[in-house]
């Protein structure tokens, strides 16, 4: 695992001051346009959903797409995109959650989801918790379980873990780095 978390903060550029004064932003668009790093980094998440028993990966809008579908093609699972309020045609269901200034919302098909599944939650980064357990809520409000969350990256300075710990009810946190 060594030698994968290595070829993964290779691939991840920080670009300063981004996108305001004081931030330091961890760019992942190397990582994706590098097949040997995105390979590692697709199989590494396949792994976690195998080992969490997962029957479908959810992924956050918007670079958990990019990560969690061919996490669930190489897993042999479904996909099922979790996306900002209002982009879902048809029935959905909604979660609203805090930001620092406001709320926003997040929604899924309902009907994509149920009783027996096991979802995997895969995003690129975990920075202060609150779109992933706004998912946690939406995926048991929907029927189905959690099975767990992977992410690329941790931002651990921004304490997301701590606050999803008591909402994952157990599940599995996994992030490949922790920065």
């Amino acid at each position: 695992m060594t030698d994968i978390r290595e070829l993964l903060l290779s691939r991840i550029r920080d670009v300063a001051d981004y996108p305001e004064p004081g931030v330091m932003f961890k760019d992942i668009t190397p990582l994706l346009a590098d097949p040997a790093a995105f390979t590692a980094l697709t199989d590494a998440l396949a792994e976690i959903a195998e080992r969490a028993g997962a029957t479908k990966v959810v992924g956050l809008e918007a670079r958990g797409f990019i990560l969690g579908a061919p996490v669930a093609v190489r897993a042999g699972l479904g996909f099922i995109p979790v996306r900002k309020a209002g982009k879902l045609p048809g029935a959905t269901l909604g979660q609203t959650y805090d930001l620092e200034y406001g709320s926003a919302e997040i929604e899924v098909h309902a009907e994509d989801l149920s009783a027996d599944d096991r979802v995997l939650i895969v995003d690129d980064v975990l920075a202060t918790g609150g779109t992933a357990e706004a998912a946690i809520q939406l995926i048991r409000r929907a029927g189905a379980q959690v099975s767990g969350l992977a992410v690329l990256m941790e931002l651990g300075f921004l304490a997301g873990r701590p606050r999803l710990e008591s909402a994952l009810d157990g599940a599995p946190l996994e992030a490949l780095l922790v920065v």
